[in-house]
């Protein structure tokens, strides 16, 4: 009698139950975005990379938007630049937009696409810029506490030219966007990362917008890890803000998750690119491991209300 290994049996089991969301999301479009703080650890950037590349290989479309704060900050700092941010969003001078080009455009982007090649993910690097990919304007000064702030070369979205990145995915490539636009006189600004991939999703009317985030999800509590809400919708976003679970740079990512599901993002999930295989988990079981976001959480399935 031949009998299988306990992890044969148990990649076998995980396979079984993965099968019927393999059926539901192959040829769907996912926008994954990842924040700039886990491609300062190689390992972690790869692990990531790794998932994106079993959903690829699945049939989901995917596109992957990156940020890069931490290296950009690194970058301008070492120029002298002080890095000056207010709610959450990074003020851009003249100076630093320069680097902000080099860092996204250059180093993050082109080292994601070296391990999508290693991957065998057949990957194209673009950013805003790119055949008018994203159409933006130089945001206005704003009051905050009494004072005005120009945030300088940031952009603020007018629209997302769709048809640039279908032709891609249509080709069976991957594209991989850096959060750089450009207004109608090609002046460069740099666009909050949360919000491209929330305005990606929009226009694409992607099934999933997936954050990776350093949280393990959104916390109830922000002192408190183990807090993580399992699901929520518009109004209990509206609800953390108002008693200050949700500030600083929590505050652009829930007015993106907002613009996702208002745009026509049916899931929105907030999960921790340092949990193993979170993206994995968060996608194929029903448990997750993050946090799921809707409009309106009455319209969730009994399976999809299950906590870890």
């Amino acid at each position: 009698m031949i009998t299988l290994s306990s992890d044969k049996t148990a990649a076998i089991r995980a396979l079984r139950g993965a099968a019927p969301y393999i059926r539901l999301f192959k040829g769907k479009t996912f926008v994954v975005k990842a924040g700039g703080a886990v491609f300062g650890d190689q390992r972690a950037t790869r692990a990531l990379i790794e998932q994106i590349a079993i959903l690829h290989y699945l049939g989901i479309r995917v596109v992957l938007v990156h940020g890069g704060g931490p290296q950009l900050t690194q970058v301008t700092e070492a120029m002298g630049v002080p890095t000056r941010m207010v709610q959450g969003r990074r003020v851009t001078d003249e100076r630093a937009i320069d680097a902000t080009s080099m860092v996204l455009n250059g180093l993050i982007n082109t080292k994601l696409l070296a391990i999508c090649r290693e991957l065998e993910i057949e990957a194209v690097g673009v950013s805003g810029v790119a055949a008018g990919l994203i159409r933006a304007h130089r945001r206005e000064p704003i009051q905050v506490e009494g004072q005005t702030v120009d945030y300088g070369f940031v952009g603020d979205i007018d629209l997302v030219d769709d048809s640039v990145l279908k032709k891609l995915l249509d080709n069976g490539l991957m594209p991989v966007v850096s959060p750089l636009a450009a207004d109608d006189k090609g002046t460069l600004l740099n666009i909050n990362a949360d919000t491209v991939a929330a305005s990606i999703g929009a226009a694409l009317g992607a099934e999933k917008l997936i954050l990776c985030t350093g949280a393990p999800g959104i916390l109830e509590n922000v002192a408190d890890p183990g807090s993580v809400i399992s699901f929520t919708d518009l109004k209990g976003l509206e609800r953390l803000r108002q008693t200050g679970a949700i500030k600083d740079g929590m505050l652009p990512k829930a007015k993106a998750i907002e613009e996702a599901l208002r745009g026509g993002v049916r899931r929105v999930h907030v999960i921790s690119y340092d949990a193993p295989d979170s993206i994995l988990t968060e996608v194929f079981t029903n448990e997750g491991m993050g946090t799921l976001i809707v409009n309106d959480v009455n319209a969730l399935t009994p399976a999809e209300k299950i906590i870890a």
